[in-house]
């Protein structure tokens, strides 16, 4: 049975010479799992390309009453990106983000409110010129709630995080005890929570230790979340 739906690209890998196996995250179907033949050709060229983190895809795809992997019947850009793939500080966000999403998501089930989120969210990173340097602490802090474990307050992020008594998964050394600046990170997180675009967060550094705080509490909730491997790639972005 083919069915129609848009999708947002995970993640992928290589699968014999020519194809891939692709992770995305459907519209109808939930998460799905699909082997993508002949991407990786030389001709046509930049196919593969549609298979980066966070493409927007319009598809027609195999289903399965059995589930597990199927097929593409056919796949296209659904919104062609006009910064995401070129601007390396977006382009190092979205590869942590969708590594993320990538662990949270496992329902393969249809749930439009996250799908819609994921999407739009997605769209509005890509389309803003500025002011989008909080954007990856406001996407966790707003996809928790479509996870389960939604977030009211920074203090609920700081206070689980400190109580189980770990340390946060920082990819680089921040500076001094994480667990002695906590109530600062309350009010960058309680700002981030009113109006993402108005906080006071000083630089990059400051960004990712809050990032590395987040990170923690998303750990706590989300069985074998495990190391985010993407993340030393924007700690160096956002290193002073």
């Amino acid at each position: 049975m083919l069915i129609k739906t848009r999708g947002i690209v995970l993640s992928y890998i290589k699968y014999r010479e020519t194809s891939i196996i692709a992770r995305v995250y459907t519209e109808r179907l939930g998460l799905q799992t699909y082997i993508v033949n002949g991407v990786r050709k030389a001709k046509p060229p930049g196919r593969i390309a549609l298979f980066q983190p966070f493409t927007l895809l319009d598809l027609v795809a195999y289903t399965s009453r059995q589930g597990g992997i199927t097929r593409l019947s056919e796949y296209r850009c659904a919104i062609p990106f006009s910064s995401l793939p070129y601007d390396v500080y977006k382009s190092s966000v979205v590869l942590v983000l969708a590594e993320i999403v990538g662990r949270t998501l496992l329902e393969e089930e249809e749930n439009e409110p996250l799908f819609n989120f994921l999407h739009d969210s997605i769209l509005a990173f890509d389309q803003q010129t500025e002011g989008y340097e909080n954007f990856a602490l406001s996407f966790l802090l707003q996809l928790a709630g479509y996870l389960g474990f939604g977030i009211e307050t920074g203090a609920e992020v700081t206070t689980q995080v400190a109580f189980a008594g770990a340390a946060p998964a920082t990819a680089t050394d921040t500076a001094g005890p994480v667990a002695l600046r906590f109530r600062e990170f309350d009010h960058y997180f309680d700002e981030l929570l009113l109006d993402p675009t108005r906080t006071t967060i000083p630089n990059g550094r400051v960004r990712r230790e809050l990032l590395a705080v987040l990170i923690r509490y998303y750990q706590l909730h989300v069985e074998k979340l495990g190391d985010i491997r993407s993340l030393a790639v924007l700690s160096e972005v956002l290193a002073e």
